[in-house]
């Protein structure tokens, strides 16, 4: 089971800010999480789709598509941050 975390507008567009996900056999990176939520349709297609704007951590560490994900981990949605 892994804890997901949703933040600014991802979370307005899922409805959600968290939730907990049994992570399937063969889903053992990031991309795999991303791919296993966008297969849920509607806004999630959208929202996490290949390419769409958004940042994500694994354990509170900046993360890549390739970064491993296991059980008992954290991983957070939230779009990209600009600033000045």
């Amino acid at each position: 089971m892994i804890t997901l975390l949703y933040f600014a507008r991802l979370r307005e567009a899922l409805g959600q800010s968290s939730e907990l996900l049994a992570l399937p056999n063969g889903v053992a990176t990031l991309d795999g999480v991303r791919a296993l939520l966008a297969a849920r349709g509607g806004a999630w297609a959208h929202e996490l789709a290949t390419g769409r704007a958004f940042r994500a951590a694994v354990n509170q560490a900046v993360a890549s598509g390739e970064t491993p994900v296991k059980d008992g981990d954290e991983v957070a949605f939230f779009p990209p941050v600009t600033g000045g």
